[in-house]
C-alpha cells in the first residue's frame, strides 16, 4: 500500500525523524494560509500523487511544474490552483497522468548538499538493507546504471535495526563533516526503525539533504506498506488512498481477487500467480497483449468467477478473454459449473477462450460442451495462447 509524501513525513515525524515544517491544502485559499502559518519567506508547493518525479512532471497541456517555489501567500494560492484537480504528468504517470487533489506546502530549506537513502528488503540475504548514495535528488535507477560505485549499502538486523556502528560507517561513506555524525547516526537508525515498526516494503528518502547548519532533513519521504502487514496497523491502513488506485483493482481486491491493469487487449483468468504469469509469457510469445493480470486462488467460486469476468469485461481493450485453470485443489467439474455460470450471467461480447487441465478434466470439458455456450475449447497452454491471440486479432 502507497501512501502520500505529507503522509509519510507525518510518520517520520512521529519517530523523531528530522523533517521541514508543513501543512495540507486542498484549495487555493488554503494553501495562501498554509504559507502565512509557517512564516517562511520561501515556501514550495509539491503537488501530492502516487508516482514519482514531481519536480520534472508538468500539469497536463500546460508547463506548470509539479513542485513550485514560492514567496508569498498570493503566489501560493496561484500556484495550488495551478495544480489542484490537474492531471499532473511525469515519468511515471504515463501521458494521462494523476489528478492532483492535495499539495503541501512546505518552508523552505537552507540546503547544503543533497543525498539519497532508501530502505527495501533484500530477499536474497533475507535481511533489510540500508542504500545510501551522495548523488540525491536524482534518478536513483540512472546512478545505478550508469555509477554503481556510489550506491553504498549496509544490511541490518531485522530485530535489533540499524547498529550506531553501521550508522556512522554510512556516513563516513558519505563524506559527511564530523559535526554531522551525531545527526546521521540519529537520522539513519530512526528511518530504519520505521521500516521495521510499520512494517515498510520500501522507505525512500530523496533528496536527504545536510542543510547549512550540518543537520539531516527529510526533503521528500516516500513509503509503502506490506500489505499482509496491515492487519497490525490500522491505522496506516486508514491513510490508504483509493482514488490513486486502479479502480478495477480496488473492486478485485474486494471480490478477494488479485488483479494488475495491464495495456494489452487480451483478458486472462487463471488460478494461481504461477500459472497466470506463464500464460501472460505465452500470450506475449504468440504476438499477443495481456490486458491483466488474475489469479483467482485455488477455491474460486461462482461469485468470483462471475466477478472476475464483469472486471474483465469492463476494460473496454478487452477484445477476447483466456481462461487458464489447473484443478488441483478445485475439481475441473466445479471450475466449468461455475464457468458455464458466470457466462451466462454476465453475457461476453468477445470471444472467450477456456484451457481446463486437471482432477476431473474430462468430465469438466464434457460440462462445457454440453452447456450450449459459446467458449472456444483449447487443448493445452499453447493451443490457448494462439487461439485467444487469433481471436483477439479478428
Amino acid at each position: 500500500m502507497k501512501i502520500h509524501e505529507y503522509q509519510a513525513k507525518q510518520i517520520l515525524k512521529a519517530a523523531g525523524v528530522p523533517v521541514p515544517r508543513s501543512a495540507v491544502a486542498a484549495t487555493p485559499e488554503e494553501a495562501a494560509e498554509a504559507f502565512r502559518q509557517l512564516g517562511s519567506p520561501v515556501a514550495v508547493v509539491k503537488a501530492q500523487i502516487h508516482a514519482g518525479g514531481r519536480g520534472k512532471g508538468t500539469i497536463q497541456g500546460t508547463s506548470f511544474r509539479g513542485v513550485q517555489l514560492v514567496q508569498s501567500a498570493e503566489q501560493a494560492a496561484d500556484a495550488a490552483r495551478s495544480l489542484l484537480g490537474k492531471p499532473l504528468v511525469t515519468i511515471q504517470t504515463g501521458p494521462a497522468g494523476r489528478v492532483v487533489r492535495h499539495v503541501l506546502v512546505e518552508e523552505g530549506c537552507d540546503i547544503a548538499r543533497e543525498l539519497y537513502v532508501g530502505i527495501v528488503l533484500d530477499r536474497a540475504a533475507s535481511k533489510p538493507v540500508l542504500m545510501a548514495s551522495s548523488q540525491g535528488g536524482m534518478d536513483i535507477e540512472a546512478v545505478a546504471a550508469k555509477t554503481p560505485h556510489l550506491i553504498f549499502k549496509e544490511h541490518f538486523c531485522a530485530t535489533g535495526g540499524l547498529a550506531a556502528f553501521q550508522a556512522r560507517k554510512m556516513a563516513w561513506r558519505l563524506e559527511l563533516p564530523a559535526a554531522s555524525l551525531r545527526s546521521a547516526e540519529s537520522f539513519l537508525r530512526g528511518v530504519c526503525r520505521v521500516f521495521l515498526d510499520a512494517d515498510c516494503s520500501l522507505l525512500e528518502v530523496n533528496p536527504l539533504v545536510l542543510t547549512g547548519a550540518g543537520e539531516l532533513v527529510a526533503l521528500d519521504a516516500k513509503i509503502n506498506f506490506d500489505d499482509n502487514a496491515l492487519f497490525r496497523h490500522k491505522d496506516y491502513a486508514a491513510l490508504r488512498d483509493l482514488s490513486e488506485e486502479e479502480p478495477a483493482e480496488v473492486r478485485a481486491a474486494g471480490a478477494g481477487l488479485s488483479y494488475v491493469k495491464l495495456d494489452g487487449n487480451i483478458g486472462c483468468l487463471v488460478n494461481g500467480a504461477g500459472l497466470a504469469m506463464s500464460t501472460m509469457d505465452l500470450i506475449k510469445l504468440h504476438g499477443g497483449e495481456p490486458a491483466n493480470f488474475l489469479d483467482v486462488g485455488g477455491g474460486a467460486n461462482v461469485d468470483q468467477v462471475t466477478e472476475a469476468f464483469r472486471i474483465l469485461l469492463s476494460d473496454k481493450n478487452v477484445q477476447a478473454v483466456l481462461v487458464n485453470i489447473f484443478g488441483g485443489i478445485m475439481r475441473c467439474t466445479t471450475i466449468a459449473s461455475a464457468l458455464v455460470t458466470a457466462y451466462k450471467t454476465v453475457g461476453f461480447s468477445v470471444p472467450l477462450v477456456v484451457r481446463l487441465e486437471g482432477t476431473e478434466v474430462k468430465e469438466g470439458r464434457k460440462i462445457i460442451a454440453d452447456s450450449g455456450v459459446n467458449i472456444i475449447a483449447a487443448d493445452g497452454l499453447t493451443d490457448a495462447a494462439k487461439k485467444v491471440v487469433a481471436a483477439a486479432a479478428a
